[in-house]
């Protein structure tokens, strides 16, 4: 039995996942766990890390590195995502995931993956557990700087990463508190035009089934269950009809913080962008319908981190 690490570090969430893979290569989930850092918080203004961002995801690695050598974890891969590509400070970044990781498997050190590897590897995780009959499946993994689309069935057959995020669009949009009507009309502009560029690449008309991974869809997912406290195993490979999605996406948009912060499935981290990735959401489903006939979402709480694990099993 060998145990590894992956370590998905994103705009708005940094993620972990122990799994232990046996020789046969079976593999099992070990811990799980993903916080919010807002890594990303400002680089689309400003350009770089904010000082008390990188003190933030340090905080969290450190405890994620701990988790790693109590479980006697003997391979690590972290991987960095849109943030990490757009900041001008990010040797510091680097230097510290060096220093943190290097205490758990000497040379260790965060990587810059480019969105061509974080789209497949986000959908060879999201995947593995579903009916192959089911394909071609689009997946799409919404973060907070940027959104993956991919197309395939059990291989990558076309992937474009678009320059949008739950975080990204909140910031350049998303001002007011709720949104106003003309800040909402303008982040689905923005989404529009990246959309516009993602499908001309990924030809979701061959899509028989939408796939969506982290935590905007997730958290979506659960509130059109109408679970009232967030569960992976109740929300992992369910099927949203668009019936139920999209008026839960217009409620999330149309809420203050407070009222976002009140429901039982939000996470804290998650709340005030949670509103800008439900436009995001909303901006899919309506392309994917026209374009592939595709009327529900099937959620999985399988992603790159999963990808990332089988890369070094």
């Amino acid at each position: 039995m060998t145990r590894l690490a992956a370590v998905d570090c994103g705009t708005n969430s940094i993620r972990l996942l122990i799994s232990e893979v046996g020789d046969d290569g079976a593999r099992t989930d070990v811990h799980r766990e993903m916080r919010i850092v807002r890594l990303g918080q400002g680089v689309d203004a400003t350009g770089q890390f904010d000082p008390e961002a990188i003190a933030r995801t340090r905080a969290a690695l450190q405890d994620y590195a701990a988790l790693m050598q109590a479980n006697e974890v003997t391979r690590v891969r972290m991987v960095a995502t849109s943030a990490t590509r757009d900041a001008a400070n990010r040797d510091e970044f680097f230097a510290m995931t060096a220093e943190v990781l290097g205490a758990v498997v000497p040379g260790t050190v965060a990587e810059v993956i480019s969105g061509t590897e974080e789209a497949e590897l986000s959908f060879l995780g999201a995947v593995a557990e579903l009916d192959p009959a089911a394909a071609a499946f689009v997946v799409v993994d919404l973060g907070g700087g940027s959104t993956e689309v991919v197309l395939g069935d059990r291989h990558v057959a076309a992937s474009y990463s678009a320059d949008i995020g739950c975080v990204r669009l909140t910031e350049r949009c998303l001002h007011s508190d709720p949104p106003t009507d003309e800040e909402v009309s303008e982040a689905r502009a923005v989404v529009r035009a990246r959309l516009q560029e993602a499908l001309s690449a990924v030809p979701v008309e061959k899509a028989r089934t939408w796939v969506g991974v982290a935590g905007t869809f997730t958290t979506i997912a659960a509130l059109a269950h109408r679970l009232t406290t967030y569960d992976s195993d109740a929300i992992h490979l369910r099927e949203v009809g668009f019936g139920d999605l999209l008026p839960v996406c217009d409620e999330l948009i149309r809420m203050t913080r407070k009222q976002r912060a009140a429901l039982g499935p939000m996470h804290e981290g998650r709340v005030d962008v949670i509103g800008g990735g439900a436009i995001v959401v909303q901006e899919l489903a309506r392309e994917l319908q026209e374009r592939a006939g595709i009327t529900s979402l099937t959620v999985s709480e399988h992603d790159i981190l999963d990808g990332i694990i089988g890369s070094i099993a």
